[in-house]
């Protein structure tokens, strides 16, 4: 008698709330709240992370990429979280530290000072992505790796570079802004480069 009176009652709740229509349109964050609202884009999630390395001379470390995406342009060397093995983005962080860079980190060695929402990339992928400052400096540059050579950059240097726009306008400024603290923010990608930036958290000094 339990077990059919639940099962009515699960029925009639299921009945009084349907689930959502997929086709509905979907909110977008703004600074305000949940005002805007899209068509859904229903892609393949995929999590990553960047790693902000910072020399003596707090130069920051940039990759010059061999491979998509970013092929061509300078960006913080990271990678692909293996969600599927269940690894977590410091787990990741470390494991690509060590296998692009050579460099032995544990997790109390990062400060995660960055996360970021990003819809339809090339039409093709949502991405997470968090950026981790690595705490200590480095003493030498990194050798070549299959993804690319490095360099150590200064922002007046940084300027002269062909780096990704999002990277540009907005990742490097906040990350600069935010070095001890945390922010978190949204990229709604467009056509072509061009994108929408909502910043959805900042707590720094």
């Amino acid at each position: 008698m339990r077990l059919g009176a639940k099962a009515a009652k699960l029925t009639l709740d299921h009945t009084e709330n349907p689930p959502p229509n997929p086709a509905a349109p979907l909110p977008v964050a703004t600074r305000t709240g949940f005002a805007a609202e899209s068509p859904p884009m229903v892609l393949p999630h995929k999590i990553a992370t960047l790693l902000y390395c910072f020399d003596a001379a707090d130069r920051l470390l940039l990759l010059e990429r061999t491979q998509e995406p970013n092929l061509g342009k300078w960006s913080p060397p990271g990678g692909k979280v293996r969600a599927d093995h269940g690894e977590s983005p410091y787990a990741c962080a470390c494991r690509e530290a060590q296998e692009e860079m050579g460099l032995d980190l544990k997790p109390g060695d990062l400060h995660l000072t960055g996360l970021i929402s990003e819809d339809g990339y090339e039409g093709s992928t949502h991405w997470y992505i968090f950026l981790f400052e690595v705490l200590p400096r480095l003493a030498k540059l990194p050798p070549p790796c299959p993804e690319g050579r490095f360099g150590f950059f200064s922002n007046d240097e940084m300027a002269k570079l062909d780096v990704p726009r999002t990277d540009r306008e907005q990742l490097w400024p906040l990350f600069q802004q935010h070095r001890g603290g945390f922010f978190s923010g949204h990229c709604h990608c467009l056509a072509g480069d061009a994108f929408e930036w909502t910043t959805e958290e900042s707590c720094h000094d």
